[in-house]
């Protein structure tokens, strides 16, 4: 049976996205420059510290992901999981945001474990909790939509209200891990009474070593797995590298919200389109085709210089607008796979899958700041200088542009023979479709 998803549910579902988005932003952009500027800890440290962090932070992906999709309880699967990790990622950012004078790399990689665990524990179960909310190919991407709707709302108010109260560094952060403290426990509590989550099947589900050797051989998700680490790192380069392009390159450091903004605001805007070209083209080639357009936008960012601004926002609008489908429709081309594997076990994994999704969203993070830190440092970049050498700021340019833009072309040869179009989504959902009947029969 078909379930469709209204935009009220998709925006009810979404909620919580505002608030863990708020957070997100500075958690990838702000904070590696705070502690390597500001609490002096220096790139190659501050990149080294995040990289392990990230890797544990992948390690712990699949365990909540097989305990997601195990758990039996009344208050649901991924409703528990998400209540149980609040607390974890409220009192964990708060110590990463808030540090202590003289606070070391190894409290840093401290809290920025417990920080990532939290936000495991709260993200992987709300994404798949809405896989799970409507089976509908086009449906699916309103949900997609609404959650990262809400998303990059949280994100300008994490960007925008720092800015707007004229706040930098560490008070910046501050003031969001207070704003997290209150905000998300309310969303999450509207989430929970507003959008009911589907039943549980009874299933015996395969060990986890057995599910993950399964889930490797449907190749559809390893296509989109591929090219979404490929697309992910393209996109954390440049968040890892924002704050410090500014500065030194364009040399407009107090513009950094204003910019932020305006980036995340075309995101936003675009969304909306990205759904309405989806529903006309497919997923794919609509996917394909935001990627190669930010490819070759930001390939011109390395012929600008100290006050190109104006050129500056018109290649941050443009690549903004791809952001859009970004969002909103890899995680529905997720949904979409989870149904093949579904008639392929008979099991219903969402939460396996999202556990892997989740890591390669961590693997391209990983690897943003654990690979351009300290690749700067050994250029000679120095973050704390008021200013660096030719061979530092050609580094960091290219850095900047030339990668993202390689990484994206990689991605799009990757999925361009990914399969699961409308046609044959519907097919598999045809297939499901029997299959329970039988099992009922």
């Amino acid at each position: 049976m078909t379930r469709p998803a209204t935009w009220g549910r998709a925006l009810a579902y979404g909620l919580p996205g505002l608030p863990l988005a708020a957070l997100l932003l500075p958690l990838y952009v702000y904070l590696p420059s705070f502690y390597a500027e500001d609490m002096g800890l220096g790139l190659a440290a501050v990149g080294t510290v995040l990289l392990a962090a990230r890797l544990w932070d992948m390690g712990t992906d699949p365990v909540v992901g097989y305990f997601s999709d195990h758990i039996r309880t009344r208050f649901g699967r991924r409703r528990l999981l998400m209540a149980a990790g609040a607390p974890v990622l409220l009192v964990s950012t708060w110590a990463l945001f808030v540090p202590p004078e003289g606070a070391g790399p190894l409290y840093l990689l401290v809290t920025s474990m417990g920080a990532y665990l939290g936000l495991t524990l709260v993200l992987l179960p709300f994404s798949a909790w809405g896989a799970e909310l409507s089976n509908d190919y086009d449906g699916r991407t309103s949900l997609a939509a609404g959650r990262e709707g809400f998303t990059l709302a949280g994100t300008l108010i994490g960007v925008g209200v720092p800015a707007a109260l004229g706040l930098t560094g560490g008070d910046a952060l501050e003031l969001i891990a207070l704003g997290l403290l209150i905000v998300l426990p309310a969303c999450l509590f509207v989430t929970f009474l507003s959008v009911p989550e589907p039943p549980a099947h009874r299933q015996t589900l395969p060990p986890l070593s057995q599910g993950v050797r399964v889930l490797a051989r449907n190749r559809p998700f390893v296509k989109l797995l591929v090219a979404y680490v490929l697309n992910g790192c393209a996109n954390g380069l440049p968040a890892t590298l924002f704050l410090l392009y500014v500065k030194h390159v364009l040399q407009v450091p107090d513009m950094s919200g204003l910019l932020l903004l305006i980036y995340f605001g075309c995101g936003a805007a675009s969304v909306p389109l990205w759904v309405w070209v989806s529903k006309r083209t497919g997923k794919k080639p609509a996917w394909i085709g935001s990627m190669i357009w930010a490819a070759v936008i930001f390939a011109f960012v390395p012929l600008l210089g100290p006050g190109d601004v104006g050129w500056y926002i018109a290649i941050i609008v443009a690549t903004g607008i791809g952001l859009g489908a970004d969002l909103a429709l890899p995680a529905s081309m997720q949904a979409d796979v989870i149904d093949l594997d579904r008639v392929e076990t008979g099991t219903e994994r969402a939460g396996l899958y999202f556990s892997l999704w989740g890591m390669a969203t961590k693997l391209a993070l990983a690897l943003a700041v654990g690979i351009a830190f300290p690749l700067l440092d050994l250029a000679g970049f120095a973050p704390e200088a008021e200013a660096n050498g030719p061979q530092a700021l050609t580094a960091l340019a290219l850095l900047y542009a030339f990668g993202p833009s390689l990484l994206k072309l990689a991605a799009v040869a990757v999925v361009w023979t990914y399969p699961i179009d409308a046609a044959a989504q519907a097919e598999i959902r045809a297939r499901l479709t029997d299959g329970e009947a039988a099992r009922h029969a």
